[in-house]
């Protein structure tokens, strides 16, 4: 049996696994950083669609902190220490040119996330990190509120000054994300508030979005209500899927939508024309029937509906395909415009871990210190991450959790004094 020793090892080859790591380095101590994929960074690559999403250019840490709801208080002291504009640096250090799109959404220029993982693997070598892939952890042994050593599924066994656990939480599990590091920290005597699904595509009772799958929608406001009561409204982006609706409004309301669903019935109205009242939009209405007046319904609708849009909304107005449109009454106009208005749909639930972007719950964060992610439960025990009870909306919050409480643990795990 081998057993090798580290001043830090580091569980987890993400991004805040391989932040932390490579800070520690930075800071002296001699790394061992455990993957259990046959690569690192797995998951980063498919994020923002295989372009990753660094980070959101908003600096304002109130402003940053706000998008976490009640735990963002947390990531207080993470963000002060390396927040927005120190990542940005930290890539432009090493190559990675960055340009800030729609939303202050931080990309590479090209658009390639590899470039991104390729710059945090020179940051490991550049501080000699031992990286073992292929390494499952098959048992943390703790004594007397420390940990002693890991035991590796081939048998080896490695004993550390400091341990980091970065293990991310559910979501794509096809990743590697499969919820180890919940079930260790339970163990070890860590709270972990449950771990649900967040930032998910919902589904819907109805059919007939299968009819309109792969619609991308822009400028429409979507609003969430239960028993008739509007819950949660949003303006942006969404797009319809063969079983409902994805998209970044629709992800960042998501988790209010399964609370919701517990209590229920849900249901969503679609505003597909937002900026326009239903008298301007009876207008304008009026204006392209005039312009087509002596063309069939089913043939006036171009200028005004999406070309997936138009045999939908004929069906669900009933109004008759071929009348023609200069004899279509204004009962008939009043549901076009509930239908461009209110186009309503009934959640029957979200989607689940398969594809969740990110995990809502996980290590209670009453149980870490916020500087320096510390556990107060295990004292040579240290937490970074999505496997913290963190999580924001889309836009490029959610990593930053990861290169912020990353850095901080390895700061602290990494430094001389023991942090």
């Amino acid at each position: 049996m081998n057993q090798y020793k580290c001043d830090v090892l580091v569980i987890g080859g993400g991004p805040a696994g391989m932040m932390a790591a490579g800070r520690a380095a930075e800071n002296g101590a001699k790394v061992i950083l455990l993957e259990k994929n046959n690569r690192l960074g797995v998951k980063l690559l498919i994020t923002g669609k295989g372009r990753c999403n660094i980070t959101n250019a908003d600096s304002n840490i109130r402003n940053l902190v706000e998008k976490y709801g009640k735990n963002g208080r947390f990531l207080f002291s993470a963000l002060n220490s390396f927040g927005v504009d120190d990542i940005i640096r930290f890539f432009a250090d090493r190559g990675v040119a960055i340009k800030v799109e729609r939303g202050s959404r931080v990309f590479p220029v090209s658009d390639v996330s590899m470039d991104v993982l390729n710059a945090l693997i020179d940051y490991l070598k550049q501080g000699k990190v031992k990286v073992q892939t292929k390494a499952e952890v098959k048992e943390i042994v703790a004594e007397n509120g420390n940990i002693d050593k890991v035991k590796l599924q081939s048998g080896e066994e490695i004993k550390a000054g400091k341990y980091i656990i970065a293990t991310g939480g559910k979501s794509y599990p096809a990743t590697g994300s499969t919820g180890d590091g919940y079930r260790w920290l339970e163990k070890l005597g860590h709270t972990i508030l449950k771990p649900e699904p967040s930032l998910v595509p919902v589904v819907t009772k109805e059919n007939i979005v299968r009819d309109l799958e792969g619609l991308s929608l822009k400028k429409v406001e979507i609003s969430v209500y239960q028993e008739k009561k509007k819950q949660d409204s949003r303006f942006g982006e969404a797009i319809f899927t063969g079983n409902g609706l994805s998209g970044p409004i629709i992800l960042d309301m998501s988790k209010k939508i399964a609370e919701l669903l517990n209590n229920g019935s849900v249901k969503m109205r679609i505003d597909f024309k937002p900026a326009l009242t239903s008298q301007n939009l009876d207008k304008r209405i009026q204006e392209d029937f005039k312009k087509y007046q002596n063309k069939q319904f089913k043939n006036a609708l171009d200028d005004l509906l999406p070309q997936k849009m138009i045999p939908v909304v004929i069906r669900l107005s009933k109004i008759d395909p071929v009348k023609q449109v200069n004899v279509v009454t204004k009962e008939e106009r009043g549901r076009i415009i509930k239908l461009l208005k209110e186009f309503e749909l009934e959640i029957s639930k979200t989607e689940g871990f398969e594809r969740a972007i990110v995990t809502a719950g996980g290590v209670d964060l009453k149980e870490v210190e916020p500087k320096t992610m510390k556990s107060k439960v295990i004292d040579n025990l240290y937490l970074a991450g999505e496997i913290l009870n963190l999580d924001g909306p889309t836009g490029g919050y959610n990593l930053q959790v990861c290169w912020s409480t990353g850095y901080a643990a390895g700061e602290s795990a990494g430094s001389v004094t023991g942090g």
